[in-house]
């Protein structure tokens, strides 16, 4: 019996390699492709008159949103856009603070801001849901969306709108987006090295190799027709813009990565928070993959495959090929069971560990964080973090298919606003500091 028992894990330790292997392998061409695009952005130099800007619908979920969302609004009046070709749409969800007192008085000083009031009993369906409001509620050629913890560059807009009307494959454009309470504990500080790298690594790559980018929630304009083609946002998705961008690439359509529109976001400063927010990411991803996988192969030219696929590979073998090798590492090392495949493992995990380093610190170059402390959070995320994803994914996965539970989508709880450290973090003074 122990023999097979050794056996069977030996062959689950061999295919745990191969598959983490085949991820890392993945990452570092994406790790290129960020670089390459990264080169290819500094040296574009897109402009065009403001007449020739189209006009925007910006939409704003807004569910007890009290304590950012005056900020989102103030900076959106200060954007460089022409005043007359802007119209803000804020969907508040059902909020129980005072997120409508706010709206109400910022309303009366600013004509173009449009409220709408989902009443409580329609309320707390989810962002899709809202979005699909504003949608309908939309009057202009392009929509651009922002979560309310959000404070945009003053040009981002501009930024994805010339970007959007400069190639006519594309259904829309997404910016960058920035932790600017990066600093406040270590989570955060390990929040904003996945942040960064992923940006840098995985759109960019994925944008420089194969054209494919995907809605991140926040800071990225659509074209109004394409949404509507495709049948606005799904409701019953717990990652809505993801499933979105799936739906519009089916449709043939593009959306493209443009770094150089930056907004600053409020990211988890609790770990409970951060666990309830990346388990209704885990179980939106379980959602996508169960409604679109069974449709990527029926045409031979579905630039959707590779993403699924991805999803697949990621959300399932990596994650598991990960829990796998550690659980049979901390067997092996209590001699329960022993591991006699030959071949240079130990050389493998440590090159497998310089490789995520060094693809951490091109992505943090980027933004100008390559510094020592920079280096002991990504050896801190490489043995920690990455494990909090697997039981996140394990949570989601637990939810879905054994408890078979409905899916909610649970807003991310907000924290007062620092306003030193986003003066610190952009420079941008608040009303609040005046």
């Amino acid at each position: 019996m122990n023999s097979v028992f050794d056996f069977l894990a030996n062959a689950v330790f061999v295919f745990s390699v191969i598959f983490i292997w085949v991820m890392i392998l993945y990452q570092f061409v994406l790790t290129v492709g960020g670089f390459l695009w990264r080169l290819k952005v500094e040296k574009a130099h897109p402009g065009g008159s403001e007449a020739a800007l189209p006009t925007v619908s910006i939409l704003i979920p807004a569910r007890n949103e009290e304590r950012v969302i005056g900020g989102l609004i103030e900076r959106i009046g200060e954007f460089e856009y022409p005043r007359e070709k802007l119209e803000i749409i804020v969907i508040n969800d059902g909020s129980t603070d005072r997120t409508g007192e706010i709206l109400e008085d910022l309303a009366r000083r600013d004509g173009r801001i449009k409220v709408l009031e989902i009443p409580s009993g329609e309320s707390g369906r989810g962002k899709a849901a809202a979005l699909n409001r504003g949608l309908t509620a939309s009057s202009h050629e392009v929509l651009a969306v922002y979560d309310a913890d959000n404070i945009p560059e003053r040009d981002s807009l501009k930024k994805l709108c010339r970007a959007l009307a400069s190639d006519a494959r594309l259904a829309g454009v997404t910016g960058k987006f920035r932790a600017y309470n990066k600093d406040k504990n270590l989570l955060t500080k390990l929040i904003n090295l996945e942040t960064v790298a992923f940006q840098w690594i995985v759109q960019a790559g994925r944008w420089f190799f194969f054209k494919i980018a995907f809605l991140p929630g926040t800071n990225f304009v659509l074209l109004r027709s394409a949404v509507v083609e495709a049948g606005g946002w799904d409701e019953e998705a717990l990652s809505e813009d993801s499933e979105l961008t799936l739906r519009l690439y089916r449709n043939r359509r593009l959306i493209k990565f443009l770094p150089s529109s930056e907004t600053l976001e409020q990211e988890p400063e609790s770990l409970k928070t951060w666990i309830r927010q990346r388990t209704r990411w885990a179980r939106g991803n379980n959602y996508l993959i169960a409604k679109h996988a069974k449709g990527i192969f029926r045409s031979k030219r579905n630039p959707m495959a590779i993403e699924i696929l991805n999803f697949l590979y990621l959300y399932y073998f990596f994650m598991f090929a990960i829990l796998f090798s550690d659980v049979l590492f901390i067997l092996s090392l209590f001699k329960l069971v022993h591991l006699r495949v030959i071949g240079p493992y130990v050389e493998l995990w440590a090159l497998a560990f310089l490789l995520f380093i060094l693809e951490v610190f091109v992505a943090m170059s980027f933004e100008r964080e390559d510094s020592p402390r920079t280096l002991a959070v990504a050896v801190l995320a490489y043995f920690f973090y990455t494990k909090l994803w697997v039981f996140v994914v394990l949570k989601g996965l637990f939810e879905d298919a054994i408890l078979g539970r409905k899916r909610v989508w649970i807003k991310t709880e907000r924290v007062e606003v620092d306003a030193r450290m986003l003066r610190r973090e952009s420079g941008l003074i608040t009303s609040e500091d005046q």
